[in-house]
């Protein structure tokens, strides 16, 4: 990303837009996978889909005393060995961010899922969510449409260079060495911040919030049969007209 974009970044030069009143808070995730959870991935997407799910389990046990860059190393080349079959659509879905799990169970990602699938799994392994940021940037080396895209950046400390965790370049490189992304947003579990010369980017950011509390409402949830899926749904919807 170009030089003169992230060091503003480090400084705090973006505006928070949305704090975790609007966004869903993730702050200590961990991941626990139940017989039920792989039966149903197994069920869905072929026998497989578990093993890619146990995987992603043993990464983490295996990995949480290593030293953080020997983490951010690891989990980038775990994630970014699942194929992305379009920049936008998930399993056929538009505008669709999902889960880790359903990645993995279903051996496909899109970009703004290889970014969540990071983001969670570094979370995981105990680093700190003030380090990381999935930031969103256009990538200026693709077509004009292919340009959105979504990365992981993490902060060694708040006024660092990031550095970008990426499947466009699959090195984890300081971001700028990375002239090729021109940041729009970034945001997690605690807010929402628009580089300010990008004002534009209001309306991206406020459409991803949307797909991000989506995504985080179906974790747990993604291999349920039918019938339970309209059981969760009417279990949600009760909850609703009993809010004040």
């Amino acid at each position: 990303m170009k030089a003169e974009h992230f060091p503003s970044w480090a400084v705090l030069g973006l505006a928070l837009l949305f704090t975790a009143h609007a966004l869903i808070a993730v702050e200590n995730y961990d991941v626990t996978l139940t017989e039920k959870t792989l039966l149903g991935a197994e069920k869905k997407f072929g026998p497989s889909a578990p093993l890619r799910l146990l995987a992603w389990t043993k990464l983490i046990a295996d990995s949480k005393r290593k030293p953080v860059a020997e983490k951010l190393e690891l989990t980038n080349d775990f994630f970014n060995r699942l194929p992305v079959k379009s920049s936008r659509k998930f399993g056929g879905k538009l505008n669709y961010w999902p889960t880790p799990a359903e990645m993995l169970a279903r051996n496909e990602s899109s970009h703004a899922g290889l970014a969540v699938g990071k983001y969670f799994t570094l979370l995981a392994l105990g680093v700190s969510i003030d380090q990381l940021q999935i930031t969103y940037v256009n990538a200026s080396t693709l077509p004009a449409e292919e340009q959105p895209h979504m990365v992981l950046t993490f902060y060694s400390k708040p006024d660092a260079m990031p550095l970008v965790l990426d499947n466009l370049d699959r090195k984890i490189k300081p971001a700028n060495e990375r002239n090729d992304l021109i940041p729009i947003y970034s945001f997690n579990g605690d807010g929402l911040w628009l580089a300010k010369e990008r004002s534009s980017g209001r309306s991206e950011a406020s459409g991803h919030i949307d797909l991000w509390n989506e995504m985080n409402a179906r974790m747990g949830k993604e291999f349920l049969s039918p019938e339970e899926e309209e059981a969760s749904k009417a279990a949600r919807l009760n909850l609703l007209r009993k809010e004040p």
